[in-house]
């Protein structure tokens, strides 16, 4: 009974409730994972131990959504005791990954002290690979970046104890918990040695595919940490030029792999690294023009650029959605939509364009709908409803559309 209503669908809801995870469909998954465990062995077990994880993160993520306290609390308890099970085997101890997704679980149910606790023992556990190290790169990276997104403002940022996080990660000696201080000569230190470090990456070619792969997950955590060390330290300008440097050197690396080797290995892992360090370029500047006074318009060069390059990257989607809502005019965005539906067969396009209609559609209604005095206009918005429905259609013309429930299932809903 559990098949047909696996998952969830984001975009419906039926009255005021969203459609989350059904009974039967989590049963189901739950016991994928539980008889899977037990067949995998070694790393092969870790690394489902680390999709299982996110799973239930996934679900957290979703109550916080929806404002579920109660049943926060009860998937909180779930998806807490999961990951204490796991840390506990011999196998997954010293398992970065693992104890990076369990500090950012209690980072999510807003245990923030216990969440440091655990992120400072990982880090302490860690040992002293620094720069060197991918998984102590990319742990420091999201321990600062939430650290970060509690400041109210830049100023006095770097006695922050996100710039400590980075500091320390430069300096290769063991971890030392953040006492309320950071001394302005290690920070001086840090500067060099994250500049050092990234020269040295991007003047570095790889030997074999394998190093290859690596490096590139390597080089997005590294630029991550060093664009948001001098984010805190300099400004928004020096983290934005960090950025534009590592993608620049990324294209070129990109390109030359095309001539020289036609079908390579690394076509298909370069553009994963570039798509990457955009993401961070674009929620950094999102995040800056959240807590400061700052142009809209790098971000949205940013976004339509990096939109042209990967169309089907959802986050990139939500972050335009996000800024167009905020212009009165729609026919730039329209036009741009138009322009990616045309030069590519993935469906995410067509998705967001619809999805932005509909907002457009909802705040008009909201609009006309107000009182204003006696009078209550009730005038239908039939030009945005047959822009929609034109959007479904061809939509579902398209080579994808055709075999995508969802996209049929969101124009039902819209019809009815």
């Amino acid at each position: 009974s559990g098949f047909n209503s696996i998952g969830h669908m984001d975009t419906m809801s039926r009255g005021r409730y969203q459609i989350g995870h059904y009974k039967e469909g989590e049963e189901f998954i739950q016991n994928v994972f539980h008889v899977l465990s037990q067949i995998f062995t070694g790393k092969e077990k870790s690394n489902l131990a680390i999709c299982w994880l996110q799973y239930e993160i996934s679900k957290v993520i979703q109550c916080l959504q929806a404002k579920k306290k109660k049943k926060l609390k009860a998937q909180g308890r779930k998806s807490k005791k999961l990951a204490k099970n796991f840390l506990k085997a011999p196998d997954n101890r010293n398992n970065l990954s693992l104890w990076k997704l369990y500090a950012y679980l209690e980072w999510l149910l807003g245990n923030t002290d216990d969440s440091r606790k655990v992120f400072d023992t990982a880090l302490c556990t860690a040992g002293t690979g620094g720069l060197k190290s991918a998984q102590l790169c990319s742990l420091s990276l999201l321990y600062a970046q939430l650290e970060v997104e509690l400041l109210e403002s830049i100023e006095g940022a770097v006695m922050s104890r996100a710039v400590h996080i980075l500091t320390k990660l430069t300096e290769n000696g063991p971890y030392v918990p953040y006492s309320g201080q950071v001394l302005p000569v290690n920070v001086l230190k840090a500067r060099k040695t994250y500049e050092h470090a990234l020269q040295d990456y991007l003047s570095n070619t790889p030997v074999s595919d394998q190093d290859q792969v690596k490096d590139t997950d390597q080089l997005v955590n590294l630029v991550g940490c060093y664009a948001l060390f001098q984010y805190l330290t300099v400004g928004i300008d020096a983290a934005v030029l960090i950025y534009t440097q590592a993608s620049e050197k990324l294209e070129v690396s990109g390109s030359q792999k095309c001539e020289n080797t036609g079908e390579n290995f690394g076509i298909l892992n370069f553009p994963t690294a570039l798509e990457a360090v955009t993401l961070l370029h674009t929620n950094l500047l999102r995040f800056h023009m959240k807590i400061s006074v700052y142009p809209l318009n790098p971000l949205r060069e940013a976004l339509t650029e990096a939109l042209k390059r990967y169309p089907s990257n959802q986050s990139l989607w939500r972050s335009y959605i996000h800024i167009q809502r905020k212009s009165h005019s729609a026919s730039k965005a329209r036009r741009f939509f138009d322009s990616v539906t045309r030069s590519t067969n993935s469906l995410e396009p067509w998705l967001f364009a619809i999805q932005a209609e509909q907002m457009r559609k909802k705040l008009i209604e909201k609009v006309q709908r107000a009182d204003v005095g006696e009078i209550h206009c009730t005038i239908p918005e039939t030009g945005l409803t047959n822009r929609i429905v034109a959007l479904f259609e061809h939509a579902v013309q398209s080579e994808n559309g055709t075999h995508c429930p969802l996209l049929w299932r969101m124009y039902l809903n819209f019809m009815v």
